[in-house]
């Protein structure tokens, strides 16, 4: 690719660029269907219930996914690891629409749409770890930054916009299969025109011992605690992001913000949120990861997730206040980005065991967030259990206090051994 070095410049490493090309396009065709696929299903027979249980198991695989992903890159690779996220997403997107959705079948729909969730995380949180091993350290805050600035592109914003004009020209089915083209293209750019460099993985990682280097995932907890605490930090940066959608239309609406103000919001949220993406990959690198985390992405998004709430009786449904407070909440969110530079850095070794638990965070907050709204919002309301996401988001950034980085003599040796690599 050209402009290599006006990448490396502003972020992107110049061997991996092809890559996040990649990670966009796969993720639209994974995102497409999150805007509307539940009230379709219930509109074509399934309960409400029905439809949170296969949301349900899907978050499940997925955090079993996200947590195997690191361990697996040290165990096979990148390339290899991202592949068979592929070959599962494939092959549970074809059953779930060939077989499932198409027959309206719920057992179908609930097997393989589970065996689907398996498949993302591996391919998408896969070149993350890749990423975290061959970025110089002091660039690599800016290089996940540019991540999750596709990451989120494509799942939340293009897979949702796109989805909007495919299903008035192509209808529900034909836009669930051309998920799979979608996908297609990104492994396209990811694994095949990607060159990327190979990583020089240990000799124990290219044995026939696959087990012990995944259990090594959960041994990392043990060996460097402060692993695990960012794991939880990392549930909790997303938790209410998953948990809003399932109340927060209804409030919104008892406060006369209508459904179709409640979608644009939505969206505009998340615009906001790719954008500081980038801009706190860049300020975590200049300030710290540590304080951008605490500050920005903590006490940040605990303040604005209030004033979300609040701004509708405050402003009296004025919209224009309400969207700026919600790109402000989502800019907030990004502020958690720098975990993603920061973690690997806290160990020598065994990084993509490290990148493992991060990655499980991610997928765990799938999970959490829906399970906290059903089990405290019939005892605390849509008050009460606003002000638990708020009182997550400050308690995070207290654990942040005690998740501190070697010293500058085992800082440089962490950074120059996450660089061993050959050519490809």
């Amino acid at each position: 690719m050209k402009g290599t070095n006006f990448l490396d410049r502003i972020g992107i490493p110049s061997s991996l660029a092809w890559g996040y090309l990649g990670i966009l396009l796969f993720m639209t065709g994974d995102g497409l269907e999150a805007g509307w696929l539940s009230p379709y299903l219930v509109e074509h027979g399934l309960t409400v219930q029905q439809s949170g249980m296969l949301f349900t198991v899907y978050g499940v695989t997925i955090a079993l996914s996200s947590f195997l992903s690191g361990v697996l890159v040290d165990a096979v690779g990148p390339k290899k690891a991202m592949l068979t996220g592929l070959i599962l997403y494939i092959l549970g997107s074809a059953g779930f629409v060939g077989l499932g959705v198409s027959n309206l079948s719920f057992v179908v729909m609930l097997l393989t749409y589970a065996f689907k969730g398996l498949g993302y995380p591996l391919f998408a949180y896969s070149f993350l770890v890749w990423i975290a091993y061959q970025t110089p350290q002091h660039k690599l805050g800016s290089a996940v930054g540019w991540f999750w600035f596709v990451f989120t592109g494509g799942m939340n914003v293009i897979g949702a916009y796109y989805s909007r004009w495919a299903l008035e020209h192509l209808g529900a089915i034909n836009t669930l299969w051309t998920a799979l083209v979608w996908a297609l293209m990104g492994a396209l750019f990811a694994l095949i025109i990607n060159r990327g460099e190979r990583l020089n993985l240990p000799a124990s990682s290219k044995t026939s011992n696959k087990l012990k280097d995944i259990a090594s995932g959960l041994a990392i907890v043990k060996k460097e605690p402060k692993v695990a605490l960012a794991g939880i930090v990392r549930i909790i940066n997303t938790a209410a992001q998953f948990g809003f959608p399932i109340y927060m239309p209804l409030y919104m609406e008892s406060q006369g913000v209508s459904t179709a103000s409640w979608l644009h919001l939505w969206a505009m949220i998340f615009i906001g949120n790719i954008v500081f993406n980038l801009i706190f990959g860049i300020v975590g690198d200049k300030i710290g990861w540590k304080n951008t985390v605490m500050w920005f992405g903590g006490v940040g998004s605990a303040v604005f997730t209030l004033l979300l709430f609040y701004s509708p009786q405050i402003a009296e449904g004025n919209i224009v206040v309400l969207q700026v407070i919600g790109v402000l909440w989502g800019a907030c969110l990004s502020g958690y980005v720098p975990l993603s530079a920061l973690v690997p850095s806290l160990v020598e070794t065994q990084k993509g065991a490290a990148m493992s638990i991060l990655n499980l965070g991610a997928g765990l907050s799938a999970f959490v967030g829906p399970v906290l709204v059903t089990l405290f919002i019939g005892i605390l309301g849509y008050t009460g259990i606003t002000w638990m996401f708020a009182c997550l988001f400050l308690a995070s950034s207290f654990i942040m206090i005690f998740i501190t980085l070697p010293d500058k003599k085992d800082q440089k040796a962490t950074s120059e051994g996450s660089h061993e690599i050959v050519n490809a």
